[in-house]
């Protein structure tokens, strides 16, 4: 009888999914395992009955966004938004996208304009911002080896000890590049990568799993952001996960999200991105994303506060430079890790 019951059970539920309203959300994996999904998955149902959001998280934001762009140039996507388009595929993900309404995101009056002026189309809204740099293990990595600069990360003392990610799939790790060519210029970060990649252990296709291998100890190093000080201490209750800064420098991070083109749920997607800057889920960002909210309104949890570092120096490339020449960056950047 039980196990009658639990088939009838989820044969009822299969019925009730196939009358609801399925609305398609795509983002980046970390989002879903990490970040505020399921409160917000339950905060925009309990508001449309009805409908059901849907995460489609495959991996990194650059390679769900590329995903994203394939089916839609083959014919078709399930995605109603996309979340997590970083400052660096704006311009490759702004054909894709669609102009929101400003009147119905009523929310964006809490929404600084420096952030709006940066996305002048109209076609995507931040909802979260950091900073990118490098994050140390402070108990397996002796202080006079902790990198402070470029150059620090060529000392062959470091050799198999960081992690970093694929700027191909993941947008951390295109970040990193950015600064790189930020830092060195046009033909310098191609003589550094060129030295630093013979002490890099993994190139990972996300952050997830190259947190995931940095907090298993596997490397005392990885590039990641810097609030990950607030979350040693928030969750751990310790400071044995440090940010280091370059000089004072950390990339600057920015993610948007947007609405796909051609989707037939501009109302709900509307509604959705609404929720998303809303001060209650801007207010969950930091401990959830361990990023920096976007919303004026928001507070900031204290001990997130007090540890997490904002760089003196936030090193940043306009997208609209990041779209003109992202691709060769990437092509050449690929050539040297083929190259070892």
């Amino acid at each position: 009888m039980k196990i009658f019951g639990v088939v009838a059970a989820v044969a009822l539920l299969g019925t009730m999914a196939l009358g609801a309203e399925e609305f398609y959300v795509y983002t980046y994996d970390s989002f879903v395992s990490w970040g505020p999904a399921a409160e917000i998955e339950e905060a925009f149902e309990a508001a449309h009955p009805g409908v059901d959001l849907i995460w489609i998280a495959p991996g990194g934001a650059a390679e769900t966004l590329s995903r994203m762009i394939a089916e839609i140039e083959a014919g078709g996507t399930d995605a109603d938004v996309f979340l997590g388009i970083s400052d660096a595929d704006l311009v490759r993900a702004s054909p894709y996208l669609e102009p929101y309404e400003p009147g119905h995101v009523p929310n964006i009056a809490h929404v600084p304009r420096e952030f709006l002026e940066i996305e002048p189309k109209g076609v995507a809204l931040p909802f979260e911002q950091g900073y990118v740099a490098f994050v140390y293990d402070a108990e397996a990595l002796p202080d006079k080896l902790v990198p402070r600069n470029f150059a620090d990360l060529l000392r062959c003392e470091l050799k198999g000890k960081i992690i970093v990610q694929d700027p191909r799939t993941s947008s951390t790790g295109r970040a990193f590049l950015l600064w790189t060519i930020w830092r060195f210029g046009e033909r310098g970060w191609i003589d550094f990568w060129r030295a630093f990649l013979r002490n890099v252990l993994v190139v990972t296709k996300g952050w997830s799993e190259a947190y995931d291998m940095f907090l298993a100890g596997e490397a005392p190093l990885v590039l990641s952001f810097t609030t990950d000080t607030a979350y040693s201490w928030i969750e751990h209750g310790s400071l044995r996960y440090r940010v280091t800064l370059f000089d004072g420098e950390a990339y600057r991070f920015v993610d948007w999200m947007g609405i796909v083109r051609g989707t037939p749920h501009r109302d709900l997607a509307h509604s959705f991105m609404d929720l998303v800057i809303s001060k209650e889920i801007q207010e969950r960002i930091p401990t959830t994303q361990w990023m920096f909210p976007v919303s004026e309104i928001a507070e900031l949890p204290e001990e997130f506060a007090k540890y997490a570092v904002i760089p003196e120096v936030p090193a940043w490339l306009p997208p609209a430079e990041v779209g003109e020449h992202l691709e060769d960056w990437i092509s050449t950047w690929q050539e040297l890790l083929i190259s070892g």
